[in-house]
C-alpha cells in the first residue's frame, strides 16, 4: 500500500502537469484529464471484477495476490524508466493507470477473502481495524514520501514503489496456505460469476451497505482535484499534494487505531449514516477552504469519517456472506470502492470542467450528505444494525438459507 498510495499521487500529479506544461491545457482542461484518469482505471475494474471475484473463490488466494502485486511491481519500474528517459505522455499514462487498474481488480478480492479463514468472527472486527492500521499508516506515509522524494527526483518513487511491491509479494509467503472451499453445483464458470451479483441484488442488508459506499464516494471525491489545489489553488507544489493526499489516511488511520483498541459494539449502522454525512461536510469545508491548514483539518476529519463508514460496512458485509461466497461478493464490494473512487473521479473532473474545482467539490461534499440522508429512509435495514452480530435468515430475505420448520 506504501508503494501504491506513492504511485498514485505521482501518477495524478504528472497527469495534471503534463496536461498544463507539455499540451498547454487551462486549469479546467487539465482537471478534466485528471477525471479521464479515473476512468481508465475504471473500466478494467468493471470488465474483470465478476472474473477476480470467481478468481478468489476457484484458486489458492495467495498465489492471486502475488501475481496481482508483480503486475504492479513492473508498472512502477515502467514508470521509473519512462520518466528519467523523459517520455511521458498522456496516452502513455493512460495506459500504465490501466493496467494498475487490472492488478487492483485481482489483488482486493483474494486478500479480503483471506482474512475470513484465518481469523475467527467475533475477532474479525478488531483484525479488520488492525489492517486498516497498517493500510492507513501507508496511505499517510505514501503520498508524503512520494511527494517528497518526486521533489528530489521525479523517478525516485517508482524505483521505491517497485522495491516495496517486490517486499509484498515476499510478505504473503507466512501467511498459512488458504484453499478456497468447493463452488457447489455445476453451474458454467460465467454463472458463478454473476452470482456474486445476484446474492448482493437478493440481500438487501447488503445492498444497502455497499450501495452507501459507491454514491457518497462518487459524489465526494474530492481528492482527485488534490493536483489542481496544490498546484493552482493553495500553491504548494508536489510536497504540499503529497501532504494534501496523506491527511486523510492520517485521520483514517487515527480511528483505526482507536477501533483496534475499543471496537465498535452497539448502533453500528446507524453510526456508519451518520459519518457518510460527515465525511460530506468535511469535503464541503474542504472545497470552500483558501488555506492549508484548514484543508489539511478538513482532509483530516474526511478520512476519519470514511474509516468509521469502511470499518462498519467491512466487517457487517464479511460476516453477513457464507464463505463460499466471500470471494465473488468481496469483488461485488470492491466493484463498488472501485466505483466511488474513479468514477467519482471521473465525476469531480467533468464536474471541474463545468464548476470549477471548488465549485465541484462542494458540490460532491452535499451530494454525499443527501445520499447519507436518502439511504436513512431507503434501507431501513442499515439503521436497523445494532451490532455486528449477523441477523437470523429471514423467509424474504435469504430463502436459501431457510432454517427447517
Amino acid at each position: 500500500m506504501l508503494a501504491t498510495m506513492a504511485m498514485v499521487v505521482v501518477i495524478g500529479w504528472q497527469v495534471y502537469d503534463v496536461a498544463r506544461t507539455d499540451y498547454g491545457m487551462t486549469p479546467r482542461e487539465a482537471a478534466f484529464q485528471l477525471g479521464l484518469l479515473g476512468l481508465v482505471q475504471f473500466v478494467p475494474l468493471a470488465l474483470l471484477t465478476p472474473v477476480a471475484g470467481w478468481v478468489a473463490d476457484r484458486y489458492e488466494r495467495r498465489l492471486v495476490a502475488r501475481i496481482a502485486n508483480g503486475i504492479d511491481l513492473s508498472i512502477a519500474l515502467m514508470l521509473g524508466i519512462a520518466t528519467s528517459a523523459d517520455w511521458l505522455s498522456l496516452p502513455l499514462l493512460f495506459a500504465l493507470a490501466a493496467l494498475h487498474g487490472v492488478a487492483r481488480v485481482f489483488v482486493g478480492p483474494s486478500m479480503a477473502a483471506i482474512a475470513p479463514n484465518i481469523v475467527p468472527p467475533a475477532l474479525l472486527p478488531r483484525a479488520i481495524a488492525m489492517s486498516s492500521i497498517a493500510w492507513q499508516s501507508a496511505s499517510v506515509g505514501g503520498p508524503a514520501l512520494g511527494g517528497f522524494l518526486y521533489a528530489a527526483d521525479p523517478a525516485l518513487p517508482y524505483w521505491l514503489c517497485a522495491a516495496c511491491m517486490g517486499i509484498a509479494m515476499l510478505a504473503l509467503t507466512p501467511i498459512r496456505r488458504v484453499v478456497p472451499p468447493p463452488i457447489a453445483g455445476s453451474a458454467h464458470p460465467l454463472r458463478q460469476m454473476v452470482d456474486g451479483l445476484s446474492y448482493v441484488r437478493g440481500h438487501r442488508f447488503l445492498l444497502g451497505a455497499i450501495t452507501l459506499d459507491l454514491f457518497a464516494v462518487l459524489l465526494g471525491g474530492a481528492t482527485a482535484l488534490l493536483p489542481v489545489y496544490a498546484r493552482d489553488i493553495l500553491h504548494v507544489g508536489p510536497e504540499g499534494l503529497g501532504q494534501l493526499r496523506a491527511a486523510p489516511a492520517l485521520g483514517a488511520a487515527t480511528v483505526a487505531l482507536w477501533f483496534a483498541v475499543k471496537p465498535l459494539h452497539a448502533n453500528v449502522g446507524i453510526k456508519m449514516l451518520l459519518a457518510v454525512a460527515g465525511f460530506g461536510g468535511a469535503t464541503i469545508v474542504f472545497g470552500l477552504s483558501q488555506s492549508m491548514p484548514l484543508s489539511l483539518a478538513a482532509l483530516v476529519a474526511l478520512g476519519g469519517f470514511d474509516m468509521l463508514s469502511v470499518y462498519v460496512r467491512s466487517s457487517l458485509v464479511q460476516l453477513h456472506t457464507p464463505d463460499a461466497m466471500r470471494g465473488r461478493v468481496s469483488a461485488v464490494s470492491g466493484l463498488a470502492i472501485s466505483a466511488s473512487n474513479e468514477l467519482g473521479e471521473l465525476q469531480s473532473g467533468f464536474a471541474a470542467a463545468l464548476l470549477g474545482a471548488v465549485g465541484a467539490v462542494v458540490f460532491g461534499g452535499v451530494g454525499a450528505v443527501a445520499v447519507a440522508a436518502i439511504w436513512y429512509y431507503l434501507f431501513p435495514e442499515i439503521k436497523g444494525a445494532r451490532s455486528f452480530a449477523p441477523p437470523e435468515p429471514r423467509r424474504d430475505d435469504a430463502p436459501s438459507q431457510e432454517m427447517p420448520a
